[in-house]
C-alpha cells in the first residue's frame, strides 16, 4: 500500500510532489496519505456511478473516519495508511469531515456559478482544510497562523486550478467562476458550455484573478511567520502554483487552452530556489 500511495502521488504530476520530497519520511508518509485519500474522494464524485452509489460510498467514508478517530480497526486501505500515518501528527477529525463534505459539494449536481460565499467555502474546504492539515503534518503549532495562512493560499491555489481547468471543468457541466463575476463581465447564462464560448469570459476570469493574486500576496506574508523547516514545503508548494498563475497572466485571461504547463527542469529549479528560500 505504501508503494502504491507513492505511485499515485508521482504519477499524478501534482505540484505537491516536489514539496513533499523535501520533509523527513514520517511528514512525507503523512503527506502522501492526505493526498491520497483526497484523490480518491475525488475520484468518486467525479466517477462514472449513479449519484446514489457516490452518496453511498461517501457515507461508507464517514463511517472509516469513525473507526479511525475511535481507535477501532479501519476497514479500508487508505483508512489504515491514515490511522498509521497521520494520527501521530493530531490532525483533527472535523478537517476530515470537512474536507469529505466540501468534495461532495459537487453532487447530487456538479457546482455551476455559485455565489461569492459559497465560492470560498468552496475553496476553504477543498484547499484550505488539506492547508491546515499540512501545516500541521510541517510542524506549525500557532492555529490561528495555521487558519489564517490555510485560507489565504487554499484561496490562491484553488482558484488558480479553477483558471487553468475552466475548459476542462465546462466540458464536464462544472463552472466555478463566482456568478457576480459573471454578471459584472455581462454574462448572463450560468451554463457552462455557453459561457465556455461567451466572448466576455475573459473579464470574468479576470476578476478570479484578482482574487488569486490578492490571496498569493497575503500568504507569501504569512509564509515569513513560519520557522524555516515549516516553511520549505509551503513555499515550494506555493511558488510553483504561482508560476502556473503568472503564465495564465501574462498570455492574457482571453486564452482558456491549451492550460499552461512547466517542464520538470523547471520545477525543478522553483523547488531549489523555494526550498533555499529565494522564492515567495
Amino acid at each position: 500500500m505504501k508503494n502504491n500511495i507513492n505511485k499515485i502521488v508521482k504519477k499524478s504530476g501534482t505540484s505537491f510532489f516536489w514539496s513533499m520530497r523535501c520533509l523527513p519520511l514520517p511528514q512525507r508518509n503523512a503527506m502522501y496519505t492526505i493526498y491520497a485519500f483526497c484523490r480518491h474522494i475525488d475520484d468518486i464524485v467525479d466517477g462514472d456511478m449513479d449519484v446514489k452509489e457516490k452518496q453511498e460510498l461517501l457515507a461508507a467514508w464517514r463511517e472509516e473516519l469513525d473507526n479511525i478517530f475511535d481507535k477501532k480497526v479501519p476497514l479500508t486501505d487508505i483508512g489504515r495508511r491514515i490511522y498509521k500515518n497521520c494520527m501521530r501528527f493530531k490532525l483533527p477529525k472535523q478537517d476530515f469531515l470537512k474536507l469529505l463534505d466540501s468534495i461532495a459539494m459537487d453532487l447530487p449536481r456538479p457546482i455551476q456559478a455559485p455565489e461569492m460565499s459559497e465560492y470560498y467555502r468552496y475553496c476553504e474546504g477543498v484547499a484550505g482544510v488539506p492547508g491546515r492539515l499540512s501545516l500541521r503534518i510541517f510542524g506549525c503549532q500557532d492555529e490561528k497562523l495555521i487558519d489564517e495562512l490555510a485560507l489565504s493560499l487554499g484561496t490562491a491555489l484553488q482558484s488558480t486550478n479553477i483558471l487553468r481547468d475552466v475548459k476542462e471543468d465546462a466540458l464536464s457541466g462544472r463552472l466555478y467562476i463566482p456568478r457576480e463575476f459573471l454578471e459584472k463581465a455581462g454574462i448572463s447564462s450560468h451554463d457552462p458550455h455557453t459561457v465556455l464560448t461567451d466572448s466576455n469570459l475573459s473579464k470574468a476570469r479576470e476578476e478570479l484573478a484578482k482574487v488569486a493574486k490578492a490571496n498569493f500576496s497575503r500568504g507569501f506574508e504569512l509564509i515569513r511567520k513560519l520557522d524555516k523547516k515549516s516553511a520549505r514545503p509551503v513555499r515550494i508548494m506555493s511558488a510553483i502554483y504561482k508560476r502556473y498563475f503568472d503564465i495564465m497572466d501574462e498570455r492574457g485571461w482571453e486564452v482558456i487552452s491549451p492550460k499552461p504547463e512547466i517542464g520538470k527542469l523547471e520545477k525543478v529549479s522553483i523547488a531549489l530556489k523555494a526550498f533555499l528560500g529565494k522564492a515567495c
